[in-house]
C-alpha cells in the first residue's frame, strides 16, 4: 500500500515539474547552508574550546583567598555591633605559603599533575634596548607536565632549564626585536631592584604577539631570588586526564588548602555563554532559510490538492480512506526532503571543503591560520533532520485539507 501511495504522490510531484524543481532547489541550498555554516561555527567552537584546555592550565591555585579575612573582633564577637577602623594588614611577602607541602597533597589525587609558578614583572636588557617581559620561573620538568610550550619550541626545550639553570627561554619576536639569538646572554631586572644575567637556551613561537614579545621562562629559585621573594610561588597550575572534572576538583581542592582555586570553567564563563548565545543565533538564521524553503513545498502541494480535488474523490469513491489520501501528500513533503537531503548534503559537503582551505591572517597573529571545520555526523543529522522536519510539515496541512474533501460534492459538481 505504502508503495501505492507513494507512486501517487511521486505522479502529482512530477505534474508539475517545472515548481517542484524550484521548490527542491530551495531545499537543496537551505540544507548545504545550513550544513556548511553550522559545521563552519561548531567548527571554530571547538578549535576554540580545544585551544583553551590545551593551552591553559585546568585548574589554578592563586596567591589569595575567595573571601577576605574575618576580623578578630567580628570572630569574637559575631552579630555585635562593633567596628574597627584604619586597621593595616602586616607587611607580607606575596605567595602561597607551603606551596611544595600543597604540591605533595596535590600528587595524592588521581589523574592529576601540578606545577608550581612564579611569575612577576622584570625588564630585559641588551645592546642599550630595554624591553618589559613576565618572568615565569618554573621547575621544568614539572612545568613540561601542564604546559604545551614544548610544542612550540623553534630552538632548545624546556629541558635546558635543567641543564643550564642560569638559562632562559624567550619568544622568538622578542629576540628578533632586540637583535638575540641563541646562547646570547642578557640581563634581566627585577622589580625588587635586583639583576642578573642569563643565557637564552631555547626560543618558541605560538603566533600569538603578546606571548612571543611579552614572556619567558627562567628556573624557579633564580626568578624567586630576583623577586626577592624566597620559597615562594604564586601560582599552582594544574591539568587532568579528564577537563571535564576540573570544577568539582577545584572546588575539593580549596576546601582543603584555603587558597582561591579557579577552574578553567569558572575563569571562561562568560566566553562559554558568549558561545552558547553565538551557537543559538546561529542554529535560529540558517534554520530559517529552511523555514523559507519550506514555503515553496507547502505552495506546490497546496496548489496540487486545489488542481487534484477529482482526483482525489476517485481515489476516495474507489475504496481509499481519508488517512490515505494524507498520507500521499504527506509523502509528496517526505519524497522532497529526502531529495533535498541527498544532493543538499553533497553540496554542503563541497562548501565545507572549500571554506576549509581557506587561508588567512588573524589580527594580532604572524602566521597564516584556516578555518575549523566540524566532520562530526551530528551536523549532518542535524541538518538531514530539520530539513525532512520542515518539508513533512509544510506538506502536513495541505494534506489534511486534501483528507477533508467530500467525493459525493465534488463529482456531482463535476458533473
Amino acid at each position: 500500500m505504502i508503495g501505492l501511495l507513494a507512486a501517487v504522490a511521486s505522479r502529482h510531484l512530477r505534474a508539475r515539474r517545472r515548481q517542484s524543481i524550484v521548490s527542491l532547489l530551495g531545499i537543496v541550498l537551505g540544507v548545504s547552508f545550513f550544513l556548511s555554516i553550522s559545521a563552519m561555527m561548531q567548527g571554530s567552537e571547538n578549535d576554540f574550546i580545544r585551544r583553551l584546555v590545551d593551552n591553559s592550565p585546568h585548574i589554578t591555585i592563586v596567591d589569595e583567598f575567595r573571601n577576605p579575612t574575618v576580623q578578630p573582633a567580628r570572630q569574637a564577637y559575631p552579630g555585635g555591633a562593633v567596628e574597627i577602623r584604619h586597621v593595616k594588614p602586616e607587611t607580607e611577602t606575596r605567595g602561597i605559603r607551603g606551596y611544595a607541602q600543597i604540591l605533595q597533597y596535590l600528587r595524592t589525587l588521581p589523574g592529576l599533575r601540578a606545577s608550581a609558578v612564579l611569575a612577576g614583572q622584570a625588564l630585559v636588557s641588551f645592546a642599550g634596548k630595554d624591553r618589559a617581559i613576565t618572568l615565569n620561573g618554573v621547575v621544568a620538568a614539572e612545568y613540561a607536565t601542564v604546559s604545551t610550550i614544548d610544542n612550540y619550541m623553534v630552538a632548545g626545550s624546556l629541558a635546558d632549564l635543567i641543564a643550564n639553570p642560569n638559562g632562559i627561554i624567550i619568544g622568538d619576536e622578542i629576540a628578533r626585536v632586540m637583535s638575540l639569538s641563541l646562547s646570547r646572554n642578557v640581563t634581566v631586572a627585577g622589580t625588587a631592584g635586583k639583576t642578573r644575567v642569563f643565557k637564552i637556551v631555547g626560543l618558541f613561537h605560538t603566533g600569538r604577539a603578546s606571548v612571543d614579545t611579552g614572556q619567558a621562562f627562567v628556573a624557579l629559585k633564580r626568578v624567586q631570588a630576583l623577586l626577592d621573594r624566597p620559597n615562594r610561588a604564586n601560582s599552582i597550575l594544574i591539568k587532568l586526564d579528564d577537563p571535564d572534572l576540573a570544577r568539582s576538583v577545584a572546588a575539593v581542592i580549596e576546601r582543603h588548602i584555603g587558597y582561591k582555586t579557579i577552574s578553567w570553567q569558572e575563569q571562561s564563563e562568560d566566553l562559554m555563554s558568549a558561545l552558547l548565545l553565538r551557537r543559538i543565533i546561529m542554529y535560529a538564521v540558517v534554520g530559517a532559510v529552511l523555514v523559507v524553503a519550506a514555503f515553496g513545498i507547502y505552495n506546490v502541494i497546496s496548489t496540487v490538492v486545489m488542481e487534484k480535488q477529482r482526483d482525489i474523490a476517485i481515489l476516495k469513491s474507489m475504496g481509499f480512506h481519508a488517512r490515505d489520501v494524507e498520507r500521499i501528500f504527506v509523502l509528496q513533503g517526505a519524497l522532497m526532503g529526502l531529495l533535498g537531503d541527498l544532493f543538499g548534503l553533497a553540496l554542503g559537503s563541497g562548501l565545507m571543503v572549500l571554506l576549509g582551505r581557506l587561508r588567512f591572517r588573524l589580527p594580532g597573529s604572524t602566521d597564516l591560520t584556516s578555518l575549523a571545520i566540524d566532520w562530526g555526523w551530528p551536523q549532518f543529522a542535524l541538518a538531514a533532520g530539520v530539513a525532512m522536519a520542515a518539508s513533512v510539515f509544510a506538506a502536513l496541512l495541505p494534506a489534511r485539507r486534501a483528507a477533508r474533501v467530500e467525493p459525493v460534492d465534488v463529482l456531482r459538481g463535476g458533473a
